[in-house]
């Protein structure tokens, strides 16, 4: 069983530094919450093999530190997995979310959660993102390590307009996977995640 650090997480994360304490407050009962609802879903179904809560929460949200997204309205999230990054974000911002998860066992876990945690921002696609036929524009997608750039950005291509960005999740091939893409950013944190933040139809 996880024993979440809080102080950890706040130490290491600036955005959640200058949150209200009320806000802070929110954040830490949700994810003390999901780590209840993890543990226990996680003993029948095994969705997912992480071993430390705090560091997957951090991945998760540290990206704020690296960009503003509290404008964003609509976020797509491909790949959605046990949540990270999505659940992290929508705890803390106030967009709708729209949770990309096609495997059954992931993405009732997702209803779950959502159902639990009362996230009225959260709405859960059973489906892989290139065969939805939803539609609106996103001002963020994210995607956590889940296949190369160029080919996520082709499979999301019915999401974007030229404000979309993508905020990506990635390791230390990266810069093989942007040849010949411009207008991007690169953020690295603790040596292992970096962060790109590419405008793909600029």
């Amino acid at each position: 069983a996880f024993i979440l650090n809080l102080s950890l997480i706040e130490q290491k994360s600036n955005f959640l530094k200058q949150l209200s304490k009320e806000k802070k407050d929110m954040f830490f009962s949700r994810i003390l919450s999901y780590e209840k609802i993890f543990l226990a879903y996680q003993k029948v179904h095994n969705i997912s093999g992480f071993k430390s809560l705090e560091k997957e929460i951090l991945d998760s949200i540290k990206v704020l530190d690296f960009k503003d997204l509290t404008y964003a309205k609509n976020i797509v999230d491909v790949g959605s997995g046990a949540g990270f990054p999505a659940i992290f974000l929508a705890f803390l911002l106030e967009a709708d979310f729209y949770l990309f998860e096609p495997n059954s066992k992931k993405n009732a876990f997702l209803f779950l959660l959502k159902s639990e945690l009362k996230l009225k921002n959260l709405s859960i696609q059973k489906s892989k993102i290139q065969d939805s036929n939803l539609n609106i524009k996103a001002d963020v997608i994210s995607s956590r390590a889940l296949m190369p750039v160029k080919e996520l950005v082709n499979l999301c291509i019915n999401f974007c307009d030229k404000n979309t960005i993508f905020a990506l999740y990635k390791g230390s091939k990266i810069k093989d996977e942007l040849k010949g893409c411009e207008n991007y950013e690169l953020f690295s944190f603790e040596d292992k995640r970096i962060y790109c933040f590419l405008h793909a139809l600029i």
